[in-house]
């Protein structure tokens, strides 16, 4: 009691609210462990052909992407990865990397990238196709939640007053100001359009594009195919999503961690956030 009141006198307050119901808290865990395994087969499945094409098939001399590996002038290997018809030697990462009891290892992603470790398709694939349905299961069930609780329009959806003053957020994340107070309450506008966005287009749109490379689930429903622009594009388009998940992912961690680690990791986990509040004394003892 004696810490509050010590608090009061310096002029601060604190406050607790339960910022994460049990549903987004275990949506969320399951979520992270299927999106950790999902990339790491993703890549060993990558792996079996480290190049990627546009249309239906592929068009081996111009990938728009290429990791292989390639004698230098001495004959010795070296990994090169190709963007668009642009070499860059990335030797020791991808295209040629150390795989422990082997050595250096032709293979587009590393050993330790990869899931399994060593080169194993069959394997990778059973992993990948065993956590996306669980993914996709739990999708479902954070959606229906969503709706049914009114989460995504009380908690993702943008008020006008939020959107006329996203240039101010920008401005504040950029100079790591975070919200403060009562505005600590919901999440900030940039939060929300970059939930939505995962929410509502990345994911849908990289398990859709999964499954058009599937030919079972091409037979069943083939207008994914014409969707997507052909296999091959879908290839393409799948594996730059799950580069924008890793990307939102690593923001993502640094704001946690920007933020406050111990405050964030308490709310997705117990579901209670702790508000700090500043008050002016002189306005509280008027």
């Amino acid at each position: 009691m004696g810490g509050l009141q010590s608090e009061a006198r310096a002029g601060r307050r604190r406050s607790w609210i339960l910022r994460h119901s049990a549903i987004v808290r275990v949506t969320h865990w399951i979520n992270f462990l299927c999106l950790a395994v999902l990339l790491m087969s993703g890549l060993q499945i990558f792996n079996a052909h480290s190049a990627l094409y546009w249309g239906q098939a592929s068009d081996f001399p111009h990938p728009l992407l290429a990791m292989d590996a390639r004698p230098d002038q001495q004959g010795a290997l070296r990994g090169v990865t190709t963007v668009l018809g642009h070499d860059f030697d990335t030797t020791g990462v991808l295209g040629l990397s150390y795989v422990l009891g082997f050595g250096e290892r032709e293979r587009g992603f590393p050993a330790w990238a990869t899931l399994p470790g060593m080169q194993w398709l069959a394997m990778g694939r059973r992993w990948h196709f065993f956590f996306a349905w669980i993914f996709i299961i739990n999708g479902l069930v954070y959606l229906t939640s969503g709706l049914a609780s009114g989460h995504f329009r009380r908690d993702l959806l943008p008020t006008g007053e939020q959107l006329r003053h996203i240039g101010g957020a920008i401005w504040d994340h950029l100079r790591l100001r975070f919200p403060k107070g009562e505005e600590a309450r919901r999440y900030n506008v940039l939060q929300k359009l970059a939930y939505l966005a995962v929410v509502f287009l990345i994911l849908p749109a990289i398990a859709l594009a999964g499954m058009t490379m599937s030919p079972n689930l091409d037979s069943i429903a083939p207008q994914l195919v014409i969707l997507f622009g052909g296999r091959q594009s879908a290839r393409t388009i799948h594996f730059l999503l799950a580069a924008a998940l890793v990307t939102f992912f690593l923001v993502h961690v640094l704001m946690v961690l920007l933020s406050g680690v111990w405050n964030n990791m308490r709310s997705m986990t117990s579901g209670w956030y702790r508000i700090e509040h500043t008050e002016d004394v002189d306005d509280r003892t008027a």
